[in-house]
């Protein structure tokens, strides 16, 4: 198997050479990616195949479950290098339906580690009940708690201190949410978007009704 993985790099690299010849070489000259994209490790969700994305386009950052963690050191590392050292303007966090980790989240069941990296998404569970709740079964449930986490990974990113000190210092970066769907390969928009001056926003609408 691994025999067949190069013959087919090799295919793919001669192929792309003879489409473009200094393909490879502008690409190792510079890495200048417009998006980062915070997405899961499932195999069926590779962010440059489903954005239709070339390499060098999309800086990437895959964990089970697409999942924020504050406390995420691996996604922290990448991000504050995606907006201080390459200067992305565009975040996604992605997940997908039909996703096994929040599928795990959502069992009775022991998962080993895994158990303890869901965690966040058994909390959203248990603060969106009465809402998911409402889905017609437990398939439908679990897609929407996949959205719910994509919702919450939106957040998280945003209050992070890096985008916090992005914004301050004037930085238009802004971070999205979208959803892959397996069944028809298709990216959706949930309409989640925030970008700078958002939490100042906020912080100013509360202050008036006070």
């Amino acid at each position: 198997m691994l025999n067949d993985l190069l013959a087919r790099n090799e295919a793919w690299s001669k192929q792309r050479h003879a489409k473009e010849p200094d393909y490879f070489t502008r690409l190792a000259a510079l890495q200048a990616p417009e998006f980062f994209w915070i997405g899961c490790s499932d195999s069926r969700v590779p962010a440059n195949v489903v954005a239709g994305l070339d390499p060098g386009e999309v800086f990437v950052h895959r964990n089970v479950a697409n999942i924020v963690h504050s406390s995420d050191m691996n996604l922290l590392s990448a991000l504050e290098f995606a907006v201080d050292a390459l200067h992305v303007r565009e975040i996604i966090v992605c997940g997908h339906y039909g996703c096994g980790g929040v599928k795990a989240a959502t069992e009775d069941l022991p998962h080993g580690l895994a158990d303890h990296w869901l965690e966040p998404i058994r909390r959203l569970a248990r603060a969106y009940a009465v809402d998911l709740g409402r889905e017609t079964d437990l398939e439908a449930q679990r897609d929407r708690l996949a959205e719910l986490n994509v919702v919450e990974g939106v957040r998280r990113v945003c209050e992070t201190p890096i985008l916090q000190r992005a914004w301050a210092r004037g930085a238009v970066v802004r971070v999205h949410g979208l959803i892959y769907g397996l069944k028809n390969g298709r990216l959706r928009d949930l309409d989640c978007s925030i970008g700078p001056g958002h939490f100042q926003t906020a912080h100013s609408t509360m202050e008036a009704a006070q």
